[in-house]
């Protein structure tokens, strides 16, 4: 017996605001916005692009962060970062870097180009009760590094982490939320379809073109699915696209600038450690 699929549906459609963060980097703040303050377990999402060296010269200095996970995703430019543990590196264009903060780190991240495009994404992933103290940890990958799927029908799919239907899987491992994030590029008339958990939060951020479902989504909107096991979008023209799902943790949060933890008294404790 074949069991219907059960289509995610558009729920809810957010733009963003424009903002600043770190030293005055430019940037569109759509999870931590007043639209959407976040999605269990996204607690941030930051869309940045500018070919403006003013707009991003200054970076992100030296910053703590306790409690949570920051996912740094490049499209263009070069960003270095350095930590008091001593790590350092640079993340290039189609790179990733997946850093567990956990009982907490201080580090910078400086864009490395004097001129030129600075195109990306950072997201914030929370973590369980039971880890937000573990270790800090990197997980780092260059473009090479994540597998790109090729569809019958024109499109690409980089898989960053999870597995597609067709059975690639990203370098990322993550046994906290179990996240899928993929980089969806799709020629305008086609269809591409991604079984999901059913009962994971799921997005949709639109880099270029034009995504269908009940209504339009377009070029910078994100798009927050309604549950089901299976989403399914048509491309309008040309267009390109994140999809990132994870199991909710359905824990109390609270949150006060790079710190997320799950009671007030852990925040404190936070901000008094790093001498906030």
């Amino acid at each position: 017996m074949t069991i219907a699929k059960q289509y995610r549906k558009l729920q809810k459609v957010v733009t963003g605001n424009k903002t600043t963060d770190g030293d005055g980097v430019q940037l569109t703040r759509v999870i931590g916005s007043s639209s959407l303050m976040m999605l269990d377990p996204f607690l941030l999402l930051d869309a940045f692009g500018t070919d403006k060296p003013k707009d991003y010269i200054g970076g992100f200095p030296p910053h703590p962060h306790r409690g949570f996970e920051t996912v740094t995703y490049l499209l263009e430019g070069r960003m270095r970062h350095k930590d008091s543990a001593g790590n350092e590196g640079v993340i290039e264009p189609g790179g990733v870097q997946w850093m567990t903060a956990g009982s907490g780190i201080v580090h910078s991240e400086m864009p490395e180009q004097q001129r030129g495009l600075l195109y990306g994404f950072q997201l914030w992933v929370n973590l369980p009760a039971r880890a937000k103290m573990t270790e800090p940890a990197y997980q780092e990958f260059t473009a090479a590094q994540i597998p790109v799927e090729q569809l019958d029908n024109g499109g690409q799919v980089r898989v960053i982490a999870g597995q597609t239907n067709q059975g690639s899987i990203g370098p990322v491992i993550n046994d906290f939320v179990s996240p899928l994030y993929i980089d969806v590029s799709l020629p305008a008339g086609q269809v591409f379809e991604q079984t999901l958990a059913l009962a994971d939060n799921a997005f949709v951020y639109v880099i270029e073109g034009e995504l269908g479902f009940s209504e339009s989504l377009g070029e910078g909107q994100l798009g927050v699915l309604s549950e089901g096991d299976t989403i399914q979008v048509k491309a309008q023209q040309d267009s390109r696209f994140l999809l990132v799902a994870a199991t909710p943790l359905n824990e109390p949060v609270v949150r006060g600038g790079p710190f997320v933890m799950n009671t007030k008294q852990e925040l404190q404790q936070a901000f008094a450690d790093f001498g906030r």
